[in-house]
């Protein structure tokens, strides 16, 4: 039996998507692609993936949550709202980046299945082809079970200058191939030679690995990031689905991401790190013009949301919170109003 543990990091500071996404309500909890949220869709992903693959006896957990503790009502509420129950909400009282936050959620695992793999997503994707996407993580699931540590490359489209890359080497077994480097977010034209030469993906910041993988390897690399989340969670405050670390434990934690604290050191020491391409109509929506890209459209290219009037407009992004927006010849433009920005 493999059981399948989805930790979702719900971090995020609500600077993009200004005005509808605020530090109290960052983008992963609006609407902003289908009715449900970005977190709601995130924590649905998942789903049935043990009746779609029932030969992989796999065991689908609750959804464990990694986020801010100011957010926690706002988890909560959406968990209850798309009727996903018996949760496990871990409250960060500070922020220290992804590769302690990973290592909290696993170190939590471990007390309820010393086997689980975890599947590892930001809250704040989006993700047209579900079932495709399962697919893929039911392979990456059995790569994981025979020791690999894999993550997510996404297919590129485009030259993006916003994301950072990874360079994928030689079939290695399955679906995944080696992971042969991260690289930095290019400039244009090194972002074009990427494109041109086929090797490298989009680093979707998606993992899938063992929980106790992952902690072996953390306390490896980074024995200071081990010790403070061992120290944190060792009297966890449990309220209902809420669970609380010790504060001052982790405030000492240092901060660093996933990529940095593991994955670049595994791949120059030659672990078995493994990437699988992934070509679902991912976008991390992170700025109004990718949110354009995926949303729903007119015949004429536009996007629009509430009360909007357009005529002789094309290519727009249009949403209406409170007031009516009417636009007349005008193309290629962002307007988002809401109740006191525009």
């Amino acid at each position: 039996m493999i059981y399948l543990q989805p930790v979702i990091l719900s971090g995020g500071s609500g600077t993009r998507l200004w005005p509808l996404s605020r530090s109290a309500y960052p983008k992963q909890f609006l609407s902003l692609v289908e009715a449900d949220s970005l977190f709601q869709t995130t924590v649905k992903r998942l789903q049935h993936i043990e009746t779609e693959h029932p030969s992989s006896a796999i065991n689908h957990l609750p959804a464990m949550v990694v986020c801010n503790q100011d957010h926690r009502f706002l988890v909560a509420e959406q968990l209850r709202a798309i009727e996903q129950h018996q949760n496990q909400i871990i409250l960060e009282p500070v922020g220290r980046n992804t590769a302690p936050a990973l290592t909290i959620a696993a170190i939590a695992a471990m007390r309820t299945h010393q086997d689980a793999v975890l599947v590892v997503m930001p809250a704040d994707h989006a993700v047209q082809n579900s079932a495709q996407f399962r697919a893929k993580v039911k392979a990456a699931i059995h790569l994981a079970e025979k020791d690999k540590v894999v993550t997510f490359g996404i297919v590129p489209t485009a030259p993006e200058t916003g994301f950072g890359y990874i360079k994928q080497g030689d079939l290695a077994i399955d679906e995944g191939f080696q992971l042969e480097r991260f690289v930095e977010k290019p400039n244009q034209q090194t972002a074009q030679k990427y494109l041109d030469e086929g090797q490298y993906l989009w680093n979707s910041g998606i993992f899938v690995l063992r929980a106790d993988k992952w902690l072996n390897l953390i306390q490896h690399f980074r024995q200071d990031i081990y010790d403070a989340c061992q120290l944190a969670m060792k009297s966890p405050e449990v309220d209902l689905d809420f669970i609380r670390m010790d504060l001052t434990a982790f405030e000492a934690c240092p901060a660093d991401s996933i990529d940095y604290a593991v994955m670049e050191k595994i791949i120059e020491q030659g672990h078995d790190a493994v990437v699988i391409p992934l070509d679902v109509g991912w976008s991390d929506v992170g700025s109004w013009s990718s949110l354009w890209e995926v949303s729903s459209k007119d015949v004429d290219q536009n996007s629009c949301y509430g009360d909007v009037i357009s005529h002789n407009s094309t290519g727009n992004l249009i949403h209406a919170e409170k007031r009516m927006i009417a636009c007349v010849g005008v193309n290629d433009l962002i307007i988002v109003e809401t109740s006191d920005a525009i």
